[in-house]
């Protein structure tokens, strides 16, 4: 497997702080392929003949599984094993980071603006469904800016993604984005030439940087709440050589002038957003696009993709895992909420593109739930 590429932004990490996070890596992968596995065959051979013997059907949605699994003990070790390591990832990337705070903070501000640019907001207020949990359990969330300067935020989200999907996004952390761009922007629009591109909750740009190499002549810009992460974003991409406007702003409305973009693309970014604001994002994209420009949003699959007890096990990150909004998003209709939002109903597609994931060894293919042991993403795209 190929280790997380070292640029100038990116937390060093000492031998004990290295052994450690290679630990929480493996362990992960262990639960996913060794025990993950397993779910499937306790419902099979115990939960479900149980169900079927007392109503005479099987379990209809994953209201009905979960209501029998989780009294179930492999089930709940498994769910467990899973949140405490969650949460050992986590720490040993916030001690790896606040022990390197201060260096890295001066290393951002040290960065100019050669290529791309920052644009911060200093009266910015923050959703406060972002404010009301650490999503994901990330210590202080996506959100935090803690100090002048801060790069807290960014610096962990940037090594605690590579080490939870097990470096399957592939060294630079851009698969979602490379996936994106190769296996449906350029063979569903092989000669396009966007003249801007928008990308919608960038975090730290992992997903962005692969638009400017794919598309050179076009201008980037990407947008995220969080002062903290997109002061790492812009140092990040300007340590990458690449040309990036990072900009504070809420995707529901943004400052850009009507019909800026050609192209607006997210990465698994509407799974954070409640309905409404979803609504004002998709309603954002319509008013931004030029005419017959695109709106391309990647995810994870919906419910109505799965077999119940697969959405069961879906469902586990908004019950378990702080998500809240991560099951509620999966169960609405996008193409509705599209043409809703002024999108003419002929002009929506969805479909699945590959994930191309990047591991090579056996033991990190699969984390045995989700999207990740499909091996496919779920797009939805829209043309103003």
């Amino acid at each position: 497997m190929d280790q997380q590429f070292k640029h100038g932004m990116l937390p060093k990490t000492t031998h004990d702080e290295e052994a450690r996070q290679n630990f929480i890596m493996s362990l992960e992968a262990y639960i996913g392929h060794q025990i993950a596995p397993g779910l499937r065959q306790v419902y099979e051979q115990q939960i479900r003949p149980s169900f079927e013997q007392e109503y005479q059907r099987p379990p209809k949605d994953r209201y009905e599984v979960r209501a029998w699994m989780q009294s179930n003990r492999y089930y709940r070790w498994w769910s467990a094993l899973r949140r405490t390591t969650q949460e050992a990832m986590w720490e040993t990337v916030k001690g790896s980071v606040k022990r390197q705070l201060t260096a890295l903070a001066a290393q951002a501000k040290k960065v100019d603006q050669r290529l791309g640019s920052l644009t911060l907001r200093p009266n910015f207020v923050v959703p406060a469904y972002q404010t009301a949990v650490d999503i994901h359990c990330m210590p202080g969330g996506y959100h935090s800016d803690l100090a002048v300067d801060d790069v807290t935020a960014g610096a962990i989200y940037d090594r605690g993604v590579y080490l939870y999907f097990q470096g399957q996004m592939g060294p630079l952390n851009d698969g979602l984005g490379k996936a994106l761009i190769d296996n449906y922007l350029k063979p569903t629009y092989p000669t396009w030439k966007p003249r801007r591109i928008l990308d919608l909750g960038c975090s730290v740009g992992h997903s962005t940087l692969p638009y400017v190499d794919a598309y050179p002549e076009a201008e980037v810009y990407a947008i995220d709440i969080g002062a903290a992460m997109l002061r790492y974003a812009h140092a990040r991409a300007e340590t990458l050589g690449k040309r990036v406007h990072f900009s504070q702003q809420n995707a529901e409305r943004t400052n850009f002038e009507e019909g800026y973009f050609d192209l607006i693309v997210s990465h698994i970014f509407l799974h954070e957003l409640p309905l409404f604001a979803i609504r004002k994002v998709m309603q954002e994209c319509k008013r931004l696009l030029t005419p017959g420009g695109c709106m391309v949003h990647l995810e994870a699959h919906l419910f109505r993709h799965m077999d119940p007890f697969r959405a069961f096990l879906y469902d586990w990150e908004t019950a378990n895992n702080n998500e809240p909004f991560w099951s509620a998003m999966r169960d609405l209709d996008l193409k509705e909420i599209a043409a809703a939002a002024g999108f003419p109903s002929e002009q929506i597609m969805e479909t699945f593109i590959p994930a191309e994931l990047q591991s090579a060894h056996p033991s990190l293919q699969s984390r045995g739930q989700g999207f990740e042991a499909r091996h496919t993403w779920f797009v939805l795209a829209a043309h103003s």
